[in-house]
């Protein structure tokens, strides 16, 4: 009896070569066993440690969140602005309680706290709202292939799952920093930078309280009996011991003074803040903090760093080093997340709206106001701006600027 191949047959082999997968999903998988998966450090502790109780850590998230979420986010559709797109009024009011730079602001800010990002876009066939996820609220759930296929978000002891849509789209977008250790979370700043953040906070709550016990320092107890050979009973040893123990360790009983008795006598010993350069040791874990989170010392307003010239050096080096790169990675991202529901756009940080890089805009204007080499058409576009050709009395230089 012959066997009836389906029709179907050069077809599903020609699928089988063409699957597109990475090699290591099989060891992905088996590692995972497509279980959820929580983030594997203590976020509260590292928000409650850092960002609550840490100014330098606080100031440093602050301003990088407030400044990249800052940054307009421009919808370009073959290479011109798209204007009144509906791409372009969802990301200026992504859901009826925020403002863009609101929710952005909020992404990263979890983005520098935590080192996961998410949006969760809100609706079946088209994208009508778009919320911004606490991190720690999230877990990845990986698909068969290892990857992530679903997100699991719990809060007052629920649970709801935000899975693969049957036409391949994912309706969480998750940003992470770079993680050399994980498949699927991102490493924290936050956590780089958390022995730092400990010695800071240990050593402001040490001054709190040498200044709650009169700063006085501390020092060896000295028996000096009635005969030379007189020595405190075990009783007595272990009494003074415990006391010392329980009372007079740790932060909280820095300087506190001590009831002496019995032939004790008070023998100051340790070295001066001045001697330990208590100040200095500070300063260093502050400089630490500041630089695990790529903000210049100096808009912290940290003493003793003279890396940059003056302030609006500093200025411009965040704005260049930190906050910029951090705002084109979220666009390109939002971008790949966002084209299959909205086909043919493209998302763009608008930097000529930052006045943090003015500086930079009027030095590259007044470059290409002196290239008399080049075209206006080429001046236009070496600017970023519209291709549409410019009335010929007016200089590259008053274009760019009434762009």
């Amino acid at each position: 009896m012959t066997k009836r191949l389906s029709p179907f047959a050069p077809f599903a082999a020609f699928r089988r070569t063409e699957a597109k997968a990475s090699q290591a999903r099989r060891l992905i998988a088996l590692t995972t066993g497509a279980r959820a998966r929580w983030t594997p450090r203590d976020y509260q502790a590292l928000a409650r440690e850092g960002f609550a109780r840490n100014s330098v850590a606080y100031r440093a998230i602050r301003m990088i969140s407030e400044a990249a979420a800052s940054v307009p986010l421009v919808v370009f559709m073959d290479g011109e602005k798209a204007g009144d797109h509906p791409l372009q009024r969802l990301l200026d009011r992504p859901n009826p309680d925020e403002a863009g730079p609101d929710m952005m602001e909020a992404f990263f800010g979890a983005l520098q706290t935590s080192g996961n990002a998410y949006l969760e876009a809100a609706g079946s066939a088209e994208v009508q709202e778009l919320y911004a996820l606490r991190p720690d609220r999230m877990r990845v759930v990986p698909g068969a292939r290892g990857w992530p296929d679903a997100y699991d978000y719990q809060a007052g002891g629920r649970s709801v799952r935000l899975s693969r849509q049957p036409d391949g789209f994912l309706p969480v977008l998750h940003l992470k920093l770079y993680n050399p250790t994980d498949d699927f979370y991102g490493f924290s700043p936050l956590e780089a930078a958390a022995t730092a953040i400990d010695a800071h906070n240990a050593a402001s709550a040490w001054n709190k309280a040498l200044l709650d016990n009169a700063a006085r320092p501390s020092g060896a107890l000295v028996y000096s009996g009635a005969g030379a050979g007189d020595r405190l009973s075990e009783d007595q040893f272990n009494r003074l011991k415990q006391e010392l123990s329980e009372v007079h360790t740790g932060p909280d009983g820095a300087g506190r003074p001590l009831l002496l008795e019995g032939g004790l006598d008070w023998k100051p010993m340790a070295l001066s803040p001045a001697d330990m350069d208590y100040i200095a040791g500070k300063a260093a874990a502050a400089r630490e903090i500041a630089s695990a989170f790529g903000a210049p010392p100096q808009l912290l307003g940290i003493a003793g760093d003279n890396t940059y010239a003056n302030f609006k050096e500093a200025n411009a080096a965040f704005w260049r080093q930190t906050v910029a790169p951090l705002a084109e990675r979220a666009a390109r991202a939002l971008t790949a997340w966002l084209s299959p529901r909205f086909p043919g756009t493209k998302i763009r940080p608008d930097f000529d709206q930052c006045p943090g890089l003015a500086a930079e805009r009027e030095s590259l204007w007044a470059r290409l106001e002196g290239a008399t080499f080049l075209t206006l058409e080429e001046k236009r576009r070496l600017a970023g701006l519209s291709h549409a050709p410019a009335p010929s009395h007016a200089s590259p230089l008053s274009e760019v600027s009434d762009g």
